[in-house]
């Protein structure tokens, strides 16, 4: 008879499963080990330096079994380029003439189709445009690895600029009967919002022995090698970026204290020691940060930090002693704090003196990530040779779209 558990444990399922086991065991360690530290701390003042190093590796130990298992996991629901569905004969003539251009360079089929289809992607923008299908597998993965993708808004344009009216007051509202008249309403208060789309780059080698081997995925092969890359660049322009050249990160925006909240910055709440929590109830400065946001954020709200910062919010309990921090429940799924689910972005600042180290809020409604349509494909067999570059490009643009959505924790008096 067939062991059905035996093939299961030696198949990709199987190994997340068991490296996710590793992680949940790794967090029980961990809680004992804190707990074996607070409680020397409470009745001799300190922790013995033996706990405080057993802590460290265990925390070591936690991040590393997460990560292997997030891994696996999006590794074994990454999708294949070749799906079931029928592909019209158009796509298959685009995807036959790109596969002749990357390994061959022949790019006269895939510049007469297009031509054909009058493309803003031919050969003067930069390169050609590669299929669609492999398109949506780049931005597939890059949703599936980028924390700020994943939460964010998402719009998709032809065009080289977004722009969005956007009511800083809120929509006009009310209750009318069916024969009353109807009183005017009040003139909203708009604010043009634009978010232009910069060029972003990556450009993986290939050797001619790959590029002439017919049973390598070309497609695959350059999805894989492109969508790290623009993660990484991404991830950090969304958080910090600057505005030029790249997508504003949300942290590059004015920020005042949420009382005195206004329009165009972000409000924060400050903890009120100099980059640290409180010594008395830290907890209660995550729960200031929650309730900063309204009611409508915060149904899909999510926090927003970097792995040391998850280190620190770890070892915080609440009143009756339970920790605030918990670990996911599955797979590839985020950990939660005090209910809401927390977004590892390492282009966070880590906690330090007036560092704004953790956000709140609806990232869904508070910024958004604009793609222009096309990803483009340059080759160059000349600039590295015997290898072949292949120039990569997206646009892509990024800003705040509604700057009452998040909130900030300051780690400042």
């Amino acid at each position: 008879m067939t062991d059905t558990t035996s093939l299961e444990t030696k198949g990709a399922g199987g190994e997340t499963a068991r490296a996710f086991e590793e992680f949940l065991e790794a967090f029980e360690a961990f809680k004992e080990t804190n707990d074996q530290r607070l409680s020397e701390i409470e009745q001799r003042g300190a922790s013995d330096a033996l706990v405080a190093e057993k802590l460290a590796r265990i925390e070591e130990t936690l991040d590393t079994t997460k990560r292997v298992a997030d891994n696996l996991a999006l590794k074994s629901a990454r999708p294949h380029l070749a799906g079931s569905r029928a592909t019209p004969a158009s796509e298959l003539a685009h995807k036959a003439a790109f596969d002749g251009y990357v390994r061959r360079g022949d790019a006269s089929r895939i510049a007469r189709i297009e031509e054909k289809a009058l493309s803003a992607g031919s050969a003067p923008d930069g390169g050609y445009l590669v299929p669609a299908e492999t398109e949506a597998a780049v931005n597939r993965a890059l949703k599936a690895i980028s924390p700020m993708r994943a939460i964010s808004g998402l719009r998709q344009v032809s065009g080289s600029v977004y722009n969005r009216p956007f009511a800083t007051t809120g929509v006009g509202t009310g209750w009318v009967a069916e024969t009353a008249s109807r009183t005017q309403t009040t003139t909203p208060t708009l604010a043009n919002l634009q978010f232009p789309t910069m060029e972003l780059y990556a450009m993986p080698a290939a050797s001619q022995s790959l590029l002439d081997d017919t049973i390598v995925n070309i497609d695959e092969w350059l999805a894989e090698e492109v969508r790290i890359a623009f993660a990484e660049q991404e991830g950090t322009a969304f958080v910090t970026g600057d505005g030029t050249n790249k997508p504003k990160g949300f942290l590059a925006y004015d920020t005042v204290a949420n009382a005195s909240w206004a329009w165009g910055k972000l409000g924060f709440v400050a903890t009120g020691a100099a980059g640290a929590f409180p010594a008395v109830a830290p907890g209660d400065k995550l729960l200031d940060l929650i309730y900063a946001t309204k009611a409508p954020y915060r149904a899909n709200g999510t926090f927003v930090m970097s792995r040391s910062t998850v280190g620190a919010v770890r070892k915080l309990k609440d009143g009756d002693g339970n920790y605030l921090w918990q670990p996911a429940n599955a797979p590839g799924e985020w950990p939660s704090l005090m209910g809401y689910p927390v977004a590892e972005s390492e282009d966070m600042p880590a906690i330090d003196s007036n560092s704004l180290s953790i956000a709140f809020g609806d990232f869904s409604r508070g910024y958004l990530i604009v793609d222009r349509a096309g990803i483009r494909v340059l080759r160059d067999p000349y600039s590295a040779k015997p290898y072949v570059l292949f120039y990569t490009t997206k646009r892509v643009g990024g800003g705040v779209q509604d700057f009452d959505a998040i909130k900030l924790l300051k780690f400042a008096e």
